[in-house]
C-alpha cells in the first residue's frame, strides 16, 4: 500500500463520522420542522420516515409536496378575496335563514355544519336531475351551450382532447361568436394537454376569456406546492343553470384509453333553482383568485334565483387556506351521523384513522356500511394502499364492492337514503386536505332514491369482496398492501 492509499483510506475513515453527524443534524432539524407544523401524526411520521431512509432526496421531495402552501402572494389574495366574498355569503345566509326549518332535525346539524366558516345555506325550491350515461352528459352539454344567451362559465380539472369533448369546444366557439361571455377556468396539471393544443388559440381568437389554474412554476416549488390542484368540475349557463359531478371534460372514448382501466364511469347532476347562484359564487371567487389581472372579488351582478323545483340543497366547497379542513368535518359527521344506511363511492380510497374508525364503529353500531371502488384503478400504488384498509373494514362487517365495469370515478355518499354528498370529493387524504373541491350535499328523498338506483347498478356490475377468501390472500400481497399503506398519508 502506497502513501497515496494510505491517506485517501484515512480520509475515507475521517468522512464517515461527519456524514452521519450531518444526517443526524438534518434530520433533528427536519424534525423540529414537523413539531412546528403541527401536521396529523400519520403524515408527520411518514415524512419522517421518508427523511430518515432517504435525506437528500426526502428533503426535496418534502419542499415540493410535504406542507400546503399555495405561495405567499396568492396567500395574501385569497385571504384578501376571501374577506370581500365571505359578505355575500353572509347576505345568502341570512335571506335563506327559514329553509333550514324545512329540513328534517337530523339534517340541521349537518346543513350548520356545512355552512360554517363562511360556507353556503340550504336553501328550498331547487331542481336536481341525476345524469349517469357520459355521452349524454356531453351531448346535453353541447344543445345548452348553443342555447346559451347570456353567458357561460366553465370550471373543470380536466378538459382532454378528443371525442365530444372536442365537440363542446367548438359549441363554446359558436356561443362566443353569437356574443356569449365565454370564461374559462381549468387546473394547469389536470388540464396539461390542453394547454399544449390549439384550442387555446382558437378560443382567445374567439374572444373567450381562459385562466390557468395553479401554474406549476419551475424554481418556486419552495414557495408553492406543485400538487394542491383545482379539482372542482363547474359548468354555469346564462347563471341559471348549473351542473357539477365527479366528470371532466373528457370523452370516456378516448380518455385514457392506455391505462388499462376501460371506459371511466361518471355521474353529473345539472341544477336549477336558489342553489345556482352558491355555485357560481365559487366559481366567480375561483376565477378572481386564479386571474391575475383580478385584484378584488367582484360578483358581476349574480342573476336572481327562481324556484324551480322542491328539493332542498347547499352547495359545500373547500380547499386549503380557504375553509381549511371543513370537508373533512363534514364526511366524518356524516358517517356519525348514519343510522341505518351508509353508501360511500369513490375511485381512489384513502381515509385517515378518524374516518376508518368512524366507518367501522357505524358498522358495529348495526348501519349497513358498503364501499364501492373500482377493481382495477389507474394508480397502482392507490390501489395497493386502498386494499390494506380491506381487512379491518371486513372485519367489522363493512360490505366491500369492487367495480368491474370500467374505472368508477363517480365520487358519493347516500346517508340513510335522505340525504346525498355528491361531487368532486374523493374519500382520501389529497381531496380531503389538498385540492380545491366541490359537492352539492341533497337533502331530498326522491333524489335519493335516483342515486340509489344508480348505486344498485354498479353493484350489479361488481364483486363482493368475501372476508373468508380476502384472509386467505397470499402473504406477499399482504406485504405489499400493508408497504403501500405506509404511504397512505401522502398520497
Amino acid at each position: 500500500m502506497n502513501f497515496i492509499d494510505i491517506l485517501i483510506g484515512h480520509q475515507a475513515d475521517l468522512s464517515f463520522p461527519w456524514f452521519a453527524l450531518a444526517h443526524a443534524v438534518l434530520v433533528f432539524l427536519f424534525a423540529l420542522r414537523l413539531i412546528w407544523t403541527r401536521r396529523p401524526v400519520s403524515v408527520s411520521f411518514a415524512w419522517f420516515l421518508v427523511v430518515v431512509m432517504l435525506p437528500a432526496l426526502g428533503i426535496v421531495l418534502y419542499v415540493m409536496f410535504g406542507e400546503r402552501p399555495v405561495g405567499r402572494s396568492l396567500t395574501k389574495k385569497i385571504v384578501r378575496m376571501e374577506r370581500e366574498h365571505a359578505k355575500l355569503r353572509q347576505q345568502m345566509c341570512k335571506h335563506y335563514a327559514a329553509d333550514r326549518d324545512l329540513l328534517p332535525i337530523e339534517a340541521k346539524a349537518l346543513s350548520l355544519l356545512a355552512e360554517s366558516q363562511h360556507g353556503s345555506p340550504v336553501t328550498a325550491g331547487n331542481r336536481i336531475e341525476l345524469f349517469t350515461e357520459s355521452l349524454t352528459i356531453l351531448k346535453t352539454f353541447i344543445r345548452e351551450i348553443d342555447e346559451a344567451k347570456v353567458s357561460l362559465h366553465m370550471e373543470f380539472y380536466i378538459w382532454a382532447l378528443g371525442g365530444d369533448a372536442d365537440a363542446v369546444g367548438e359549441a363554446v366557439i359558436r356561443a362566443a361568436n353569437r356574443g356569449v361571455a365565454c370564461w374559462i377556468l381549468l387546473d394547469s396539471l389536470g388540464s396539461k394537454a390542453w394547454f399544449k393544443s390549439s384550442w387555446p388559440s382558437r378560443f382567445k381568437e374567439a374572444g373567450i376569456a381562459i385562466t390557468e389554474a395553479l401554474p406549476i412554476q419551475l424554481g418556486r416549488f419552495q414557495f408553492r406546492r406543485a400538487d394542491l390542484r383545482l379539482h372542482r368540475k363547474i359548468f354555469v349557463i346564462d347563471g341559471r343553470i348549473v351542473w357539477t359531478g365527479s366528470m371532466n371534460l373528457v370523452d370516456p372514448r378516448t380518455f385514457k384509453q392506455d391505462s388499462g382501466v376501460g371506459e371511466w364511469v361518471d355521474a353529473m347532476v345539472r341544477i336549477e333553482g336558489p342553489v345556482t347562484a352558491q355555485f357560481e359564487l365559487t366559481f366567480l371567487f375561483d376565477w378572481s383568485v386564479d386571474n391575475p389581472s383580478v385584484s378584488h372579488f367582484k360578483d358581476h351582478h349574480l342573476m336572481p334565483a327562481l324556484e324551480d323545483g322542491k328539493a332542498l340543497a347547499q352547495e359545500f366547497s373547500s380547499g386549503p387556506v380557504y375553509r381549511d379542513d371543513i370537508l373533512y368535518q363534514v364526511l366524518l359527521s356524516a358517517i356519525l351521523d348514519a343510522r341505518e344506511e351508509l353508501v360511500i363511492t369513490t375511485p381512489y380510497f384513502g381515509p385517515d384513522d378518524g374516518l376508518l374508525q368512524a366507518l367501522m364503529a357505524a358498522s358495529h353500531r348495526g348501519v349497513k356500511v358498503t364501499l364501492i371502488v373500482p377493481k382495477r384503478n389507474d394508480s397502482t400504488l392507490v390501489a395497493w394502499s386502498s386494499r390494506s384498509f380491506y381487512e379491518d373494514l371486513l372485519q367489522a362487517g363493512v360490505r366491500i364492492a369492487e367495480f368491474h365495469g370500467g374505472l368508477l370515478h363517480t365520487k358519493s355518499l347516500l346517508i340513510d337514503r335522505q340525504t346525498a354528498i355528491f361531487g368532486s370529493v374523493n374519500f382520501d387524504q389529497r381531496s380531503l386536505r389538498l385540492n380545491f373541491e366541490i359537492s352539492l350535499i341533497v337533502y331530498d328523498a326522491v333524489f335519493c332514491a335516483h342515486l340509489e338506483k344508480l348505486i344498485h347498478s354498479y353493484l350489479k356490475n361488481a364483486d363482493i369482496v368475501s372476508a373468508a377468501q380476502w384472509a386467505k390472500r397470499p402473504r406477499w400481497r399482504v406485504l405489499l398492501e400493508n408497504l403501500a399503506h405506509l404511504t397512505s398519508p401522502l398520497l
